[in-house]
């Protein structure tokens, strides 16, 4: 049973999981929108703005902590993410991304696309 249990599984295992949105996050950081599922993009939209909240304090243990997060991504990620995205977002309290939907496709999924909010 999966009681008390919210996060969507999407057909993976855990560390499947984790690589997907991993993935996503630094595609997300790297292009500023990113087309997927719609089911992927609400689960990676809280892990996202989680780590936009921590950028924007930049710190040597704040960097630390997304690196971690993102899987140790290339250094060019973390230093655009902290440079030129964390920044714009200094005054907002919140709600960094949006999730605009795109509808069903052909092949039977709703796609969605999720960006930064400028």
């Amino acid at each position: 049973m999966r009681h008390a249990n919210k996060n969507r599984t999407l057909g993976r295992s855990k560390d499947q999981r984790t690589s997907l949105l991993r993935g996503l996050s630094v595609s997300l950081i790297r292009d500023g929108r990113i087309t997927t599922t719609l089911a992927k993009a609400k689960e990676l939209q809280p892990r996202i703005e989680r780590l936009v909240t921590f950028a924007k304090k930049d710190s040597v243990a704040s960097r630390r902590v997304v690196a971690s997060r993102l899987g140790e991504p290339t250094d060019s990620i973390i230093k655009k993410f902290f440079t030129d995205i964390a920044p714009k977002f200094a005054t907002r309290n919140g709600g960094y991304t949006r999730v605009i939907k795109l509808g069903r496709m052909p092949s039977g999924r709703d796609e969605a696309v999720i960006e930064f909010v400028e």
